[in-house]
């Protein structure tokens, strides 16, 4: 059975991204990514997820309730802390992307293709997987925050200052 490719799963990986938007020192309008990947006519968007570390269960609460009113599924996990030894540095992470992959296969009979915000180079393995089930797979990050392995695996690869004229976040 051929695959018509019109039903699309956009996966946000959110503490992922943020650095890369700061990286590029702009941000992205969530409501306007859900915008410009569906603003072909025959493309259904089936699931929308974004995945965030909070420091604490109130923690980004009003972007949190923002995002499931533009209908995003949100994942949150606790931030935890570790201890790097050779910087001598705390840092926080939230660790979320098994969460994402399970999403994504729990949910892989309902789209054909998959929209990846993240330059996790962890999602290679389920990127090859999904692929060999003939899923199209794009991923969206930005030069020296994508890992070759990902970009490698994928189908097609954006950067986010590409499509900035169409998902930036604006004042208006």
């Amino acid at each position: 059975m051929p695959c018509s490719m019109n039903r699309i799963s956009i996966f946000v990986d959110g503490n992922n991204m943020f650095y890369a938007q700061q990286k590029n020192g702009w941000f992205f309008d969530p409501k306007r990514v859900l915008e410009y990947f569906r603003k072909e006519p025959h493309i259904v968007l089936v699931n929308a997820f974004w995945y965030t570390g909070l420091k604490d269960p109130q923690d980004q609460r009003g972007f949190r309730d923002a995002l499931i009113s533009l209908g995003y599924t949100v994942r949150t996990k606790i931030l935890k802390e570790y201890y790097d030894d050779s910087s001598g540095r705390y840092s926080q992470k939230a660790n979320l992307d098994i969460e994402i992959v399970v999403d994504m296969f729990n949910t892989v009979e309902q789209y054909d293709r998959v929209i990846l915000f993240s330059g996790d180079g962890d999602f290679e393995r389920a990127i090859e997987l999904l692929r060999s089930k003939n899923t199209h797979i794009t991923v969206v990050s930005t030069e020296g925050m994508i890992a070759r392995e990902l970009r490698n695996a994928t189908d097609r690869y954006i950067d986010l200052n590409d499509i900035r004229d169409y998902i930036e976040k604006t004042d208006s």
